[in-house]
């Protein structure tokens, strides 16, 4: 059995989009690969095969190994629900939600969990790419670890370090790591990797031997920007694109708890189109033709939030403009008259008024809807698939005039006026046919583009991107 742990010197240093491109690559060498991801945290999740959820950038790295994402592939899943807690997702199941100083006493109970997935997986298939979270330099955060180097002590997997050059100081990423490590821990890193390199790759060579003098650590190559990164999911809010496109605007409200974002992903290559997400402080454009409420891992909180930031004043005037608005999951709950949460599954009980732009209320109830949906929307009788990942039940008066329609039952909600639309339904705007016809509706140019071939594609060119500037077959080495 063969697997192998990416680990980074720091957050966001690319280690997703790393796992994903070396996951296509040695599937293309023949091989049956899978991904893991012992702990991530994440308020962009998908749904498995299994029923349970991950986190999103698993799903994507499985998607490269020509998989279907199971549970095991991420067993531990933690969800923000507000700045000092988080929902806690074992198996692909929620089993708590924990203030950020109590995980440290749950996290050694996790360990066995993790492993039992990482041996699944580890006899099914030929190579486990293994993704680290955060960094191994966090050193207080050592005692009880089940993401990095706890992990990889307890696994027995080699590990090799990733540092990011673009923030500056990957030197002192890189040798600054090795030094605070414990010695232990320092000799499971066997080499390193320098990525998203702007430029010359050459000009960085004294630089790079430095580190190898320094680390006695193996560098795997200096990996160059990959420039069309923002095809791909991404997993971080952080990392979301403010604008992207010319021409006709839809306007994404970035919430303090935005969830699945990337619901958004297969509108921004659209011709016509310019996809705008919207930060904090910054107003909703006078000349938008929709505005879209995202989903939210704390519903009433974003709610209070997007008040703060006057936004519940511009969607008005929006739609009295004959503006569209469309709300997903969480945002189709603020649409609505009131959300209620009596057992405070998602903050302190109480209720919260809604902006009142669709005749719904919802109460928050303790289960979780997680299901892959097929339905046909009501406007285009056409197909689409997405999927359900929600707690909380919507009724109302506009439930009569449904979003669509799954198995003959309705699924979300119309306005009177049609221009107001709510629905639970994530990941709507892959479908294609519905995408181009959803467009056509609101008078905005569409295409009949093939998204999902176009992120096998972009996949593709990732891997060989990989496979031009990394020593691929050196890390396969390590990795046996």
């Amino acid at each position: 059995m063969k697997s192998l742990m990416i680990q980074g010197a720091g957050s966001n240093v690319g280690k997703s989009m790393l796992v994903a491109g070396l996951c296509r690559a040695m599937v293309r060498r023949g091989l049956s690969v899978a991904p893991f991801k012992p702990q991530n945290m994440s308020n962009n999740a998908a749904v498995t095969v299994d029923g349970g959820e991950i986190g999103r950038a698993q799903a994507l790295q499985a998607l490269a190994c020509g998989l279907e994402p199971l549970t095991d592939m991420n067993p531990v899943l933690l969800k923000p629900e507000s700045e000092v807690g988080s929902q806690v997702v074992v198996q692909g199941r929620r089993v708590a939600t924990v203030k950020a100083r109590d995980y440290a006493a749950l996290k050694p109970s996790l360990m066995a969990p993790v492993l039992e997935s990482f041996n699944r997986l580890k006899s099914r298939h030929d190579l486990v790419l293994v993704e680290g979270a955060g960094s191994p330099a966090e050193v207080n955060l050592r005692k009880g670890d089940i993401a990095n180097m706890g992990f990889a002590e307890a696994a027995g997997v080699p590990v090799v370090l990733v540092g990011d050059i673009d923030r500056g100081g990957v030197i002192a990423q890189l040798v600054g790591s090795q030094a605070v490590l414990d010695p232990e821990d320092a000799a499971r890193i066997k080499g390193f990797i320098i990525n998203k390199f702007r430029g010359d790759p050459r000009l960085f060579d004294d630089g790079y031997a430095l580190i190898a003098q320094r680390t006695g650590w193996q560098g795997f190559g200096t990996l160059p920007w990959f420039p069309d990164a923002w095809r791909l999911p991404a997993e971080d809010a952080l990392d979301i694109v403010a604008a992207t496109g010319t021409g006709a605007k839809i306007v994404c409200l970035q919430l303090s708890r935005i969830a699945n974002f990337d619901d958004l992903d297969p509108l921004k290559s659209e011709p016509g189109v310019q996809v705008i997400m919207l930060r904090a402080g910054q107003p909703i454009p006078g000349d938008a033709t929709l505005v879209i409420i995202p989903g939210s891992k704390s519903t009433r909180g974003d709610l209070d939030f997007l008040r703060a930031q006057g936004w519940d004043i511009d969607l008005l005037a929006h739609h009295r403009r004959g503006g569209r608005i469309l709300g997903i999951c969480g945002g189709y709950q603020m649409l609505g008259q009131e959300v209620r949460d009596p057992q405070g599954i998602e903050g302190a009980p109480g209720s919260t008024r809604g902006l009142g732009l669709l005749d719904v209320v919802t109460e928050m109830t303790p289960d979780k809807r997680l299901t892959r949906t097929r339905a046909t929307h009501k406007a285009s009788n056409l197909t689409l698939e997405g999927y359900e990942i929600h707690i909380g039940r919507s009724e109302g008066p506009d439930r009569a005039r449904p979003f669509a329609e799954v198995d003959g039952a309705p699924e979300g909600a119309i306005s009177a006026d049609g221009r107001v639309m709510g629905s639970y339904l994530h990941g709507l705007f892959a479908s294609d046919a519905f995408r181009a016809a959803f467009l056509r509706d609101l008078g905005l140019p569409a295409t009949q583009r093939d998204h999902g071939a176009e992120v096998q594609a972009t996949l593709d060119a990732l891997a060989d991107h990989i496979e031009t500037h990394l020593d691929v077959e050196g890390l396969m080495r390590l990795a046996r």
